[in-house]
């Protein structure tokens, strides 16, 4: 592994942009759609003018700040910001509307709102206008129309003190949405974020030569992870606000290297190299990567096979934990398509069986995870005590194993586990099959109540352009011929143009379960007879 130039004993976010800036001030950082660039040192220097334009405001250390902002140079260069000034900040998933935005401006008790006015038809403005309205203490909303605030860096204050991990102060908040709970606000440090961020920079083993791409929301947990994967390699970054096919000849006159963001990405950029089999969509393609929802092992494969590079390179993590396992392009096909990776560097990860006691090689239960990249807790405390084990592992709710190659295979959520007539079901051991039909573009599997089975599996499946749709009898035949178990071929067959996805692609299966849970079924479509 090349390490040369990497910075991997920065003490905080700040630090290592300082010394980014100081080691390569004149190679390009970022560029965006329109061409615009900045430098490691241009942006430290960006940063710093708007430190001080933030501090004449009235923010200094320990202030709260949430913004809500579309993945851009400027949103990068106002995160670093506050990072310069030692704000806590909350960036906010633009998806999220009145019942998580307020929800998160009362519990950080944020000082400032940060929008973008109107965006892609959307006024958040007014979002922020509605939020703040019936708050004892309503934040100033800073709208960015007009640009970044200014000021002189030489009126700022000096940087905020390094402090052991163990003692560094919470810098930043995330917010999880759940469909009915109040959201859960995850607290990181810089230094959770940077471990997470190396660990991901040594696991794609990646190079100055490189050439990233965000083109997934940065206010998502993997905004700063990838950020700290750019600053200790030394790397540039493409940005575009929003992720479609048309950002590709901007990726080619750029030669990117990397591409990805979850498996919706890697579906999609399938579908259009599919378009033209003969040529190749992104000739300078090292490899795809992502995370954030699970990978049929066969994608693998197609990209490796029809697009080129190493093919899919996945990862596994979760905004508790940025970082826990990732695969390398130094890893074999056979664990690239068949696992998650292997635990990033200074994780350490356990599986623990149903009934409490450690797993061994291979074998099935629950992920928990400890090592300097796990949060420090939530902001509601007593949600602490269920989210970590009496040994200080956090319990990440995801069903998987350690192989004795040591890598991780995620087998599904312990909330997704498909009880029927007694017996549990894995949705992805049956999401994995269906995608492997061609007449499937992506598939998720969910249990659906049922008064004689408790639950009954319901596959809903996004049908492959260009063909005919699937039929139930097919899927049936298809399943039974693979050899799956009479129990586990699904009941009902859901078709349906597009699945409702979060953040980053990633499918919101509760949403699939309120639509389909009260949609009149006959028993009568349950052919194969279990």
């Amino acid at each position: 592994m090349a390490t040369a130039g990497w910075i991997t004993d920065a003490t905080t976010m700040w630090d290592l942009v300082a010394r980014r800036a100081e080691a390569d001030p004149d190679r390009v950082a970022l560029v965006d759609e329109q061409e615009r660039h900045v430098t490691f040192a241009g942006l430290r220097d960006r940063a710093e003018s708007v430190a001080a334009g933030l501090h004449a405001l009235g923010l200094k250390e320990g202030s709260a700040v949430s913004w809500q902002l579309p993945s851009r140079i400027d949103t990068v260069v106002l995160s670093l910001a506050l990072a310069r000034l030692g704000v806590v900040q909350s960036p906010i998933i633009h998806l999220y509307r009145e019942r998580e935005v307020g929800f998160a401006l009362r519990q950080t008790g944020a000082a400032m709102f940060v929008v973008p006015g109107v965006w892609r038809g959307y006024d958040y403005t007014d979002l922020a206008a509605r939020v703040t309205a019936d708050l004892d203490h309503p934040p100033q909303v800073l709208v960015l129309d007009d640009g970044l605030p200014d000021g002189d860096p030489s009126t700022l204050p000096a940087p905020p003190l390094v402090l052991p991990d163990e003692d560094a102060p919470v810098r930043w908040i995330y917010y999880t949405s759940g469909s009915t709970a109040d959201p859960k606000g995850v607290q990181h440090t810089d230094q959770t974020l940077m471990a997470a961020g190396r660990g991901l920079a040594y696991a794609l083993d990646m190079s100055p030569a490189d050439v990233g791409s965000i083109a997934f929301p940065y206010a998502h947990i993997a905004g700063p992870d990838y950020l700290v994967m750019v600053l200790t390699v030394g790397m540039g970054t493409v940005i575009v606000e929003a992720f479609s096919m048309n950002v590709l000849p901007f990726y080619r006159k750029h030669g990117v290297t990397m591409v990805g963001g979850s498996t919706a990405f890697y579906v999609a950029f399938l579908a259009e190299q599919r378009k033209n089999p003969g040529e190749a969509i992104l000739p300078t393609l090292r490899l795809m990567t992502g995370g954030g929802a699970p990978k049929p092992p066969e994608i693998h494969y197609e990209v490796q096979r029809e697009i080129g590079g190493r093919g899919v390179v996945h990862g596994y993590g979760m905004t508790e934990v940025p970082m826990i396992a990732n695969g390398s392009p130094h890893d074999t096909d056979e664990q690239l398509a068949n696992t998650d990776g292997a635990p990033i560097r200074d994780a350490d990860i356990r599986i623990v069986k149903l009934d409490g006691t450690v797993a061994g090689a291979d074998e099935e239960g629950e992920v928990r995870v400890r090592g300097p990249m796990v949060m420090r807790g939530y902001t509601d405390r007593k949600l602490n005590d269920e989210a970590f084990d009496q040994d200080g592992y956090f319990r990440t709710g995801d069903l998987g194993k350690l192989r004795a190659d040591g890598h991780v295979v995620l087998t599904g959520r312990l909330k997704d586990v498909i009880i029927r007539k007694g017996e549990n079901v894995s949705a992805k051991e049956i999401e994995d099959l269906l995608y492997t039909h061609p007449k499937v573009e992506e598939v998720a599997v969910i249990g659906l109540p049922d008064p004689e089975r408790g639950e009954r599996v319901c596959a809903v499946v996004q049908p492959a352009p260009g063909l005919d749709q699937l039929t139930f009898e097919e899927m049936v035949a298809f399943c039974g011929d693979a050899g799956l178990m009479r129990q586990k071929i699904p009941e009902q067959l859901e078709l349906r143009a597009e699945m409702p996805r979060a953040s980053i692609g990633k499918i919101v299966k509760t949403k699939l379960r309120a639509e389909y849970a009260d949609k009149p079924w006959s028993a009568g479509s349950d052919q194969h007879g279990a």
